[in-house]
């Protein structure tokens, strides 16, 4: 009978396996069985995964080392053995080894953690500025400056009904696919002002490691640059309300001559 329930159980997960294999990367989006950070397409996001893994390996380090240390003495100087613990009260070296060694690895994590955040909030010179407002459940968009200054639009999300309530195939792109993307140019270097129109929202692309709080009444801003031409995904990453789920933000990086035009095209609608 157990070998029965067995096969069974085998059986019934066949169709949740298949359906897995079916399952792709998303363009410019979460890969399959993505557990890590997004490694990115900026200097600033590459920079943020670096920073990640370096502080990875230290905590790693630092826990086996002490653990490791602390096992050891558990098991090697138990009183089975013979061992009696030390009756010293206060040593110098180690008072001195357990002051200056947490420093030392402190400063060696928060000098480049500092020369990232700097980086992350440096938005002079920017060649294109974009505003980015967050509504409830949506993102407008408008050109400040540039070529395509006086552009604006709304971006909604454009996955069918039927995919969210289970009636239909979920496509690669499942709640993050929109009407109308945000397109820059590759190379330039984009600031984007952040605010909202309601609540808190956050605009969140990760490839482009950018991530900032939209608050009302608030400007804040970010910025990207990258030479890779290509979509890149992201969604609101502070929880806003209903519809908090189907808020996703698409920018569409392209080259210079694409991007004139994008311009051109986005200029005769306006004049219709």
């Amino acid at each position: 009978m157990k070998k029965l329930q067995g096969l069974l159980g085998l059986g019934a997960l066949l169709p949740a396996c298949t359906a897995w294999a079916d399952v792709q990367d998303m363009p410019g989006g979460p890969k399959v069985l993505q557990v890590n950070l997004h490694k990115g397409v900026t200097e600033i996001a590459e920079s943020m995964y670096s920073l990640h893994m370096m502080m990875l390996i230290i905590c790693t380090v630092i826990f086996v080392a002490v653990f490791g240390v602390m096992f050891y003495s558990i098991w090697a100087h138990r009183k089975s053995k013979g061992f009696k613990a030390s009756t010293f009260h206060e040593h110098m070296g180690i008072e001195v080894a357990w002051t200056v060694v947490p420093f030392i690895i402190v400063i060696a994590m928060a000098l480049p953690a500092t020369k990232t955040v700097v980086a992350m909030k440096d938005t002079s010179s920017a060649d294109i500025t974009v505003k980015a407002t967050g509504y409830q459940w949506k993102w407008g968009y408008e050109y400040l400056d540039g070529k395509a200054k006086g552009i604006n639009f709304v971006s909604n999300m454009t996955t069918p009904y039927d995919q969210i309530e289970g009636g239909a195939e979920k496509s690669n792109t499942y709640l993050m696919e929109v009407d109308n993307e945000l397109v820059v140019p590759a190379g330039k270097k984009v600031r984007v002002v952040i605010t909202a129109d309601d609540v808190i929202h956050s605009f969140f692309v990760p490839e482009l490691g950018v991530k900032q709080d939209a608050i009302p009444g608030f400007l804040r801003d970010a910025w990207f640059r990258t030479d890779k031409v290509g979509i890149y995904r992201g969604q609101c990453a502070e929880l806003c309300g209903q519809n908090h789920a189907f808020m996703p933000i698409v920018v569409r990086v392209v080259s210079p001559e694409d991007y004139d035009k994008w311009i051109a095209e986005q200029q005769k609608v306006a004049a219709k």
